[in-house]
């Protein structure tokens, strides 16, 4: 589950980053789909690599930072 959950993460996040970035650096028109899919080729990797290793930080700094009030 924990592998589902970082994939998921990561696709949806590399191409909402991937479509802002984009889109605010070069503009909107016709290219920026084909623009945003050449980024988000390389983003989502990356993402999904990321969000596998900062999961255990970030576990952490919930657990640290939230009251267990049941």
């Amino acid at each position: 589950m924990p592998w589902v959950f970082a994939f998921y993460m990561a696709a949806i996040m590399a191409l909402l980053m991937c479509t802002v970035i984009i889109a605010s650096n070069t503009g909107i028109d016709g290219g920026l789909p084909l623009r945003i899919l050449r980024a988000y080729v390389l983003a989502m990797p990356v993402a999904f690599a990321c969000v596998l290793l900062v999961r255990p930080l970030v576990g952490r700094l919930v657990r640290l930072s939230v009251r267990d009030g049941g």
